[in-house]
């Protein structure tokens, strides 16, 4: 009874020991976390540069009052440091006196003001309002104090001969003759010098290339006896030559063997063509008639011609446009700021793998023992761990077969007791085979972790997508630009939703709204309805007013569809007319001002495409859903528009082959059935994998593994709300109106326009078409600056009242009146 008691109270004494070490691990990861805080660091940027402004400002005060608050200082007495009867002069006070003593006059002297530069140059990295490389300009500012403190202390104090205070200060007063003790002042110049130098060769490589010249006597000699001698022409009132035509002319053999020659060659260009001189036959000349001798004495005085003042841009109709500064896409929201990483969630383990040691050994102890029944050896066995996954890389005997290893799939998951194991025989650029083995305990990967990776800050990418990690705890991204079209698939509830949520998330941490739209489809109505806040930042619609920017209704599917296509081919015409062969260089032209405005140029944004339950659609609309997909993905990548779409239904009567061949890059999450995976991959794979964010990335010939990030609907919407909080666009972007067809509710038999409530526009749109002599919606729309629902009930008015005929598919509708006079008599009938 007595034994029980005491295993009780061991427990309760471990159990009580572990909550404090847990309780202090916690607490130390919540001061971590404070000290990472952006505004942590925002804040104490702030208190650092007005800690610098008043340091600066004790130093030039100390001009003036330092030899008076020097003398209190040096006998402070008790109550002297309040400054309660205001003896120091010092304009920061009692603190500021005391600091410029020390360190003016203790420490460094006047290289002293060093030190509140490398404050305001720490508070600029800490509120980011400026990237510097701060041990390099820790080490420089150090450098350069100690260094003008000693020379200012040797070499200037003795000159100025300063009463109150050393130039140099005590540091430097005292290290300078330390030094020139042992060397003596040359020495110490000597020194000095090669410092400045290293110093300066350090900072710029124009430094060693300024010495080279210098140490090279003969070019010395030629430029000082250059120099003299275009002295004497200017006196002489002749023209100067140039020292370049003196190297070309004179055949010195020591300047050319020299081996700084080739450098000077570099540096001035050879002409364009080789002028071969003109020989002249005194056969071919013939004289005069009348002159026996072939001369004339004569005079004949020769003027050249002026050639023509010649503009500095390269063509005649953009030279206006060129001599401009260069075109800014975010100065209509030039106030925007990127959403910070403190809206995301953090969590304990943030995808760093949990190596236990146990059930590594035992893994692989039971991966041997299994190859070993049926008779395989292996030489090695390597492994990797991954946040969710880990990798053994086994290096089989020799004459083993590899269908022999693949083949035991099943009997080494059964000896593993996993949930489902993946074998990669071989790996790709290796002579080793891999065992995917999920980990007994899965590790959450945060988006915070991946979007606060250097990896993702540095990127050049267009239109990059952080995804998650890989089995090396790697993370990985791809760039939508060059994907350039991405398919996902995957069965429910295994990461689908949260993965295309993990794409936008990465995109709106990088690009501008000026940058990039967003067109979001979505059939089940609730998964990118949190995305409607940023409508007047990112989205983009249809011209109409009542369209919702989150498109639900398969009807205006199919219309965005059709409008992505006029969009793209207006944008096709505008790589045409500037002759470029993509978005790109199409922007880059256009934002050096190099394409004209007023010819119909403009910045293009990229237009990201997301389509939800694409399987929904396609039994919903079938072909009319599926043409101009495949007609965007065939051509629209070049113009920067990119798709995206989704679906739990991976067979073959939804994602056709038409759409994979138009969308390269894939996506599977786990499937139920090893026939999905070969329709999503082309292969096996894709049914193996553990769910909850596990997945397959394929671009190009072998997929990679790689652990979703987790972003949670709560991190969504917190950046979607920092985003609404700031300054948008008066309205979505609006696509192009898409052709109207007669199943748009505009044939003549069923119209019910009512002539008793005309629109207030009704006349000037009638007089506009009459005037114009073409009847179309887009008309109206862009002439009166409204939506396509209005103008719609205003065509269906004019073709009621007689005005204009039936729609005839996208062409513009005939115009039945065709004067003035008889428009007028119809309005008159009609009020």
């Amino acid at each position: 009874m007595s034994r029980n008691t005491d295993k009780k109270k061991t427990k309760r004494s471990q159990n009580k020991a572990n909550t404090t070490t847990l309780g202090e691990a916690t607490g130390f990861s919540k001061i971590l976390d404070f000290t990472r805080s952006e505004k942590v660091h925002f804040f104490l940027g702030i208190i650092l540069l007005a800690i610098s402004i008043c340091m600066a400002w004790s130093f030039v005060s100390f001009f003036t009052t330092g030899a008076y608050d020097q003398s209190i200082i040096e006998n402070l007495r008790s109550g002297d440091m309040e400054n309660q009867n205001e003896l120091f002069k010092n304009a920061i006070g009692s603190l500021g006196a005391w600091m410029s003593y020390y360190f003016m006059n203790r420490c460094f002297g006047l290289a002293a003001f060093g030190i509140p530069l490398f404050l305001v140059m720490l508070s600029l990295a800490l509120m980011r309002a400026y990237r510097v490389s701060l041990l390099k300009w820790f080490f420089c500012i150090a450098l350069l104090t100690v260094w003008s403190s000693v020379a200012l202390a040797m070499f200037v104090n003795p000159i100025v001969n300063e009463s109150h205070f050393c130039l140099g200060g005590e540091h430097g007063l005292y290290i300078g003759d330390f030094i020139s003790r042992y060397v003596g002042l040359p020495g110490l110049v000597a020194i000095l010098a090669l410092v400045a130098l290293c110093f300066l060769g350090y900072v710029s490589n124009q430094t060693i290339i300024w010495i080279r010249k210098i140490l090279n006597p003969t070019k010395f000699l030629e430029r000082v006896k250059f120099t003299v001698t275009n002295t004497a022409k200017e006196e002489d009132g002749e023209q100067p030559s140039s020292y370049e035509n003196l190297i070309q002319t004179e055949e010195d053999p020591e300047v050319f063997d020299d081996p700084t020659a080739e450098e000077i060659v570099f540096d001035h260009q050879e002409p364009a063509y080789n002028e071969k001189p003109v020989v002249i036959d005194d056969s071919d000349i013939k004289e005069p008639a009348g002159n026996s001798k072939g001369q004339d004495d004569t005079d004949m005085d020769i003027v050249v011609a002026e050639d023509v003042e010649k503009a500095d841009g390269q063509n005649v109709n953009e030279t206006a446009f060129e001599n401009m500064e260069p075109y800014d896409p975010k100065r209509d929201l030039e106030n925007y700021h990127y959403p910070t990483l403190d809206l995301l969630q953090t969590y304990e383990s943030d995808g760093k793998p949990y190596i236990d040691m146990d059930e590594q050994n035992a893994n692989k102890n039971r991966i041997i023992e299994v190859l070993r029944n049926f008779g395989i050896e292996i030489s090695s066995i390597r492994a990797t761990v991954g946040p969710t996954i880990t990798l053994y890389e086994i290096t089989p005997a020799q004459g083993v077969r590899i269908a022999k290893i693949r083949n035991l799939e099943d009997d080494i998951a059964l000896s593993l007791k996993a949930l489902g194991i993946r074998i990669i025989a071989p790996i790709p650029g290796k002579g080793t085979i891999g065992i995917e083995v999920p980990n007994a305990k899965a590790n959450i990967v945060s988006m915070e972790s991946i979007l606060n990776s250097k990896k993702f800050q540095e990127t050049t990418m267009e239109l990059p997508c952080a995804m998650g990690k890989t089995i090396t705890n790697e993370v990985f991204m791809f760039d939508l630009a060059k994907a350039p079209h991405l398919l996902v698939a995957g069965a429910t509830g295994q990461g689908k939703s949260v993965g295309l949520n993990a794409i936008l998330t990465s995109l709106l941490y990088k690009k501008h709204p000026a940058e990039m739209k967003i067109v979001l489809v979505d059939p089940k109505m609730v998964e990118f309805s949190i995305y409607a806040k940023i409508a007047n930042h990112f989205l983009a619609k249809v011209p109409d007013e009542n369209a919702s920017p989150i498109i639900t209704d398969t009807s205006k599917v199919i219309r965005t569809l059709q409008s992505l296509c006029v969009e793209m081919d207006a944008r096709y015409e505008l790589l045409m007319a500037a002759g470029e062969r993509n978005i790109k260089d199409y922007n880059k032209k256009f934002i050096a001002r190099k394409l004209n405005p007023e010819k119909g140029h403009k910045y293009m944004p990229y237009i990201v495409v997301v389509i939800d339950e694409f399987g929904d659609l396609i039994m919903t609309a079938g072909k009319e859903i599926e043409l101009p997909i495949a007609r965007i993905a065939q051509k629209a990548r070049a113009v920067g528009i990119h798709m995206i779409i989704a679906t739990q239904r991976p067979t073959t009567n939804i994602i056709t082959g038409t759409i994979k061949a138009n969308f390269p890059a894939r996506i599977a999450f786990k499937v139920s059935q090893g026939i999905d995976s070969k329709t999503i991959l082309d292969r096996m794979g894709a049914q193996q994998l553990i769910g909850r964010g596990d997945m397959l990335y394929l671009q190009g010939n072998d997929p990679v593994r790689v652990q979703c990030a987790f972003v949670d609907t709560p991190e969504v919407d917190n950046i979607n709300q920092f985003i609404a909080q700031q300054q948008g666009y008066l309205e979505p972007y609006e696509l192009p109106e898409p052709p109207v067809s007669e199943s748009d509710g505009m044939s003549s038999g069923s119209n019910d326009a009512d002539l008793s409530h005309l629109d207030p526009m009704f006349d000037d749109a009638a007089r506009l078409i009459v005037h114009e002599q073409s009847g179309s919606t887009s008309l109206i729309q862009r002439k009166f600056a409204i939506g396509y629902n209005r103008a719609g009930r205003l065509m269906d008015q004019l073709e009621k009242a007689g005005i204009v005929g039936a729609a005839h598919g996208s062409k513009p509708r005939e115009v039945l009146i065709q004067d003035d006079m008889s428009l007028e008599n119809l309005l008159s009938s009609l009020r």
